[in-house]
Order: structure tokens, then sequence, then C-alpha cells
């Protein structure tokens, strides 16, 4: 299994990756129980799909294991007697279907800007967050915070270069974009296709791309007015090989999404079905913690 974590994580941000205190914490050692209705949602939660057949899988652990790890929640601001989730939603809404109404949970005392990055954190590092829902995380966060691109990255320990090419993303048209949203184009296929800048042109390209399993550097010639099987036809080197099978530029073929998507299911965690050539290849389950690790190896030896 493999945990890919992307920017700070979520310790460094609260300041206890050293074991320090965070400043303005509410007895941050110390775990207490919540009653699921005096908890409100997040108002800056980026992820807007939560597979309903994932959160089945959660809650069946939650019922066998108990909530392993605490969610994160503040005083609301607006209720003395409710609290406001910052982590842990998927958590929330599998107690909710495992009829478990009570939640550990340790209480954080954060401003608005500090729970919006907990937030986006929380879920950069979880890979089945679609490069889109990050995207309208990071335009919001700009807008409502008055900050430069170079100012986000740098709170959330990402490359300038990760959030401008995200943000990018949102000059998509919208039928280019739900292809992405399906994983029928990747990200670098929708970059490819941004240079375009005519919308009609972009998904007539994107189209041709998913019709013809397009890898993303022959997408860069298509859109450059080459053909983009010139290099495959003339190319006999083990270089150009390669690069013609590299699977990250690869649209993934539909066999490999099915399975993904069946994985995914039943595991209720990202996972990635990777060709690394004359069929060879990998399948990576990804945990985000060690109550995901733990759901899952029971799932694992229940095979």
């Amino acid at each position: 299994m493999n945990r890919r974590r992307l920017g700070k994580g979520l310790d460094a941000l609260l300041g206890h990756a050293d074991g320090g205190a965070e400043p303005g914490s509410i007895d941050r050692s110390e775990l207490i129980r919540i009653g699921l209705e005096r908890i409100g949602p997040n108002p800056y939660q980026p992820r807007r799909d939560f597979p309903e057949e994932e959160l089945r899988a959660l809650a069946d652990s939650i019922r066998e294991h108990g909530v392993l790890q605490p969610i994160l929640v503040r005083p609301d601001p607006d209720d003395p007697e409710r609290y406001q989730l910052i982590a842990g939603e998927r958590r929330l809404r599998a107690c909710v279907l495992a009829q478990v109404f009570e939640v550990p949970a340790r209480i954080m005392a954060l401003d608005d800007r500090k729970v919006a990055e907990l937030a986006l954190v929380e879920n950069l590092q979880r890979e089945d967050l679609g490069p889109l829902e990050k995207a309208v995380a990071f335009r919001d966060y700009l807008a409502a915070h008055g900050c430069t691109q170079e100012e986000l990255a740098k709170r959330l320990g990402l490359d300038r270069s990760t959030v401008a090419n995200l943000i990018r993303l949102l000059d998509l048209p919208d039928s280019v974009a739900e292809l992405l949203r399906q994983r029928k184009l990747t990200q670098g296929h929708a970059r490819a296709l941004l240079a375009l800048g005519d919308a009609e042109a972009i998904i007539a390209a994107a189209a041709r791309v998913v019709e013809e399993g397009l890898s993303v550097r022959q997408t860069e010639t298509l859109v450059s007015g080459g053909d983009p099987y010139a290099a495959r036809a003339t190319s006999g080197s083990p270089t150009a090989s390669r690069r013609s099978n590299d699977p990250a530029e690869r649209v993934v073929p539909s066999h490999f999404r099915d399975l993904e998507t069946h994985l995914r299911q039943k595991f209720g965690t990202a996972v990635a079905v990777k060709p690394t050539g004359q069929g060879k290849g990998r399948i990576v389950i990804e945990f985000a913690n060690e109550e995901e690790f733990a759901r899952v190896s029971a799932l694992i030896r229940d095979f």
C-alpha cells in the first residue's frame, strides 16, 4: 500500500508535528464525545461528492471497530451550544449510516482562514479529490482572503505552479470539464487542451482525445497542429517507446477505470490501477490514517 501526501500535513498546520501546542487551542490533548445533532458542516469543505458505497464501507468498519480517529471541531460562531466541523466529514456521514450518534472529537479554537486551510489539506491528501474540486476550493480561498496564488501555495506547502495549473482548469468548457470529472480526461490532457483558447476547438479536440485514447504528449502534438500519430509511426527508439507507453500520460483504459471504481466502492478509499508496460502493472490502495488502514486491512483479509 502507498500513502501519497500532498502539501503540508494536518499536524504541521495545527502546529503539533513536533509536539508543540497550537496557539488558541482548547484542551487539545483531551477528547470529548459530541452528539451528531450538535455538529454543523464545514462551510469550507471542498469535497462535493461522497460516494454512497464508500460511505457504507466506512460505516461497516465503524460498526465493527468504532470511530478510531477523532474528528476536529470548533465552537460554532453563531451558537454556543453547537460545534462546526473542521475535519472528518466522511467519518461523520458514515456514523449517520452506522447509527452511531456520538463521536470522539477534539475541539480547536481556529479562525475561518485556518479552517479553510485545514479543509483543503485534509482533502489534498486524498487522491480521489477531483482536480476541479481542488480548483474551486483554491479560487474561493483566494477570493475570501485576498491573497495571491503564491501566498496560498506557501501556506499549503505546494508549488505555486500547482495552484495556478489547477485554477486554470476552471476555464474549460462545461462539457470538457465533465469529461475531466468522469476521468475520461486527465489533468494533463485538460491543460494541453486549454492552449487552444477557443471553446469550440477545445470541445472538438477533447472528443477526439477520448475517442482515440490519445496520450498527453499526443494531445500536445494535436493542439500544436501536428499529427499525434507521427511520432509513433516513425519512432523505433526505446525512449520513444517508453514515452508512448507512459501510463501517466495516457487516458486510463475503461476496464481499468471499472476496476478502480469497483475497488473504491469495496474499500471506501482511493484506488489506482497503474499499468507499467508489457502487460504488467500495480494496484495501489490508498489509506489516509490508521483508521482507514485498519478498515482496509480487514476487508482485504476477508477476500
